[in-house]
């Protein structure tokens, strides 16, 4: 594979265990001392983070980081122990990745940009600690677990048991990527008649070999963070009803009263649109703007199209809620008394 990987330069500021806290280096375009908020990526917990940065021009990352302090939180290759990783672990790890950033830029905020699941993560964690961030971007991440569709379907627990899948230890890989299979069974065989239609075409092949290495380099998902999950979530889909809980507190999605953009992928069905719209059904700000872009869970992120629906968009929308507000006019002195 000719195609580079991962590209934009970047270097490790804080490791914990398997998981990276990584800050990317700014380009000689991007003005010094510009003042904006900078932005902390979180990915999913169950892909590798790269799929934000899978290769020049076709990069979430790269496309932030021309113009903010961009940083991004690698949560890393499970080990056999981190079954006991729970979900309050992985959101204890998150704030200390936010904090981590604080204290680098000296910023009183951040940009959250949460993908997928790491969006989901990342707007409990915006509800739970609303003075530490400044916008929200949920990208492609669900909310409203009964809008999940056949993902929803799959861990109905009239016929999944989730105690005993995890019984064993993590959710091997495989055991994720088989689900995902079953959402477009055709789908393997679909990828290799394209293959072959575009064997011919340089571009397409990049773009084809890149995303393959990505989708076939899974990670396992923590066993006691899964429980919680698939049981609080999309089970009892706690989240919009006000009644899950973590660090030992509700989660109120109404606490979230910073500005939010929903990006909605059209033909997603991974996070379905009705599952993303959930957030801002629920949140406590009207400063909300939905964005649907073209295209499926991944496509939308990274493909052709990124570049022209998604990203200038998406930096538009930064810029705008990151400026200061405006001074309110100062009235008209009164006239000096004459003496």
């Amino acid at each position: 594979m000719s195609v580079e990987l991962a590209p934009t330069p970047k270097d490790t500021i804080l490791s914990e265990g398997t998981a990276r806290l990584y800050r990317f280096r700014r380009p000689d375009t991007r003005p010094v001392g510009t003042g904006r908020r900078p932005v902390l990526v979180v990915p999913s917990l169950i892909n590798r983070w790269y799929i934000l940065d899978l290769r020049a021009g076709y990069s979430v990352v790269e496309a932030l980081n021309a113009r903010y302090d961009t940083y991004l939180l690698d949560w890393g290759v499970p080990e056999d122990e981190d079954r006991y990783e729970t979900w309050d672990r992985v959101l204890k790890k998150l704030g200390r990745a936010v904090r981590k950033v604080l204290r680098e830029t000296g910023a009183s905020q951040v940009t959250l940009l949460g993908y997928c699941m790491g969006a989901t993560l990342s707007g409990i964690y915006t509800a739970l600690h609303p003075n530490q961030i400044g916008a929200f971007i949920n990208l492609a991440g669900p909310f409203d677990f009964s809008e999940g569709g056949m993902l929803s379907t799959l861990v109905d627990p009239r016929w999944f048991d989730v105690e005993a899948i995890v019984g064993a230890g993590n959710l091997a890989a495989t055991q994720m990527q088989s689900g995902f299979t079953a959402l477009r069974p055709t789908l393997p065989v679909g990828k290799f008649v394209n293959y072959l239609w575009k064997m011919h075409d340089e571009a397409a092949m990049d773009a084809f070999s890149a995303l393959e290495a990505w989708s076939s380099d899974n990670t396992p998902f923590p066993a006691a963070a899964y429980k919680t999950y698939i049981e609080e979530l999309y089970q009892k889909n706690a989240l919009v009803k006000g009644e899950h809980w973590a660090l030992g507190r509700q989660v109120r999605l109404q606490d979230i009263t910073c500005p939010v953009l929903n990006i909605v992928a059209s033909k997603d069905n991974i996070c379905p649109p009705p599952a993303a719209q959930g957030l801002v059904d629920n949140v406590g700000t009207d400063d909300t703007t939905v964005l649907t872009v073209p295209g499926g869970h991944v496509g939308a992120v990274v493909g052709s199209r990124a570049s022209r629906e998604l990203y200038p968009k998406m930096l538009d929308w930064i810029d705008a809620k990151s400026r200061p507000p405006k001074a309110s006019p100062l009235p008209p002195s009164p006239p000096m008394a004459q003496a």
